[in-house]
């Protein structure tokens, strides 16, 4: 499956998840649903996945966990804040460069409709 069928999926289900649920609820909540959603669709999903980093000959074993991993292949971020701010985007581009992965999906459920709260993030880096 492509990466952009794979988003359209989690990105359909979110706006369906947000027209029912609306704002207002925990950024907890909405990942749990979401997860439920896309694996009733049929994909794989792995909530909180532990994500070691490995820096200077040393590991650190998990240095940070993933909302969502889809089909091992799109990383999901899940926010219920006021507004996205560049360090989240930051964090997202690192998760991608870390885990040599090409796009991902930062979703803020705060917002009046969905389709505001949905942010396309490619990782451009280049190890070379």
């Amino acid at each position: 499956m492509e990466i952009d069928e794979i988003s359209g999926i989690v990105i359909d289900e979110c706006i369906a998840i947000h027209r029912e649920l609306g704002p207002g609820l925990f950024e907890n909540v909405y990942e749990a649903v979401l997860a439920g959603r896309v694996e009733a669709r049929g994909l794989r999903v792995l909530r909180q996945l532990p994500v070691p980093v490995e820096f200077d000959g040393q590991r650190f074993d998990p240095a940070f966990r993933l909302d969502l991993l889809i089909e091992d292949r799109l990383v999901v971020e899940v926010k219920a804040v006021e507004r996205i701010s560049q360090t989240h985007i930051r964090q997202l581009l690192t998760y991608l460069r870390l885990l040599k992965q090409p796009v991902g999906l930062l979703l803020n459920f705060n917002h009046s409709t969905m389709k505001e709260g949905i942010r396309r993030v490619a990782n451009d880096y280049n190890s070379r």
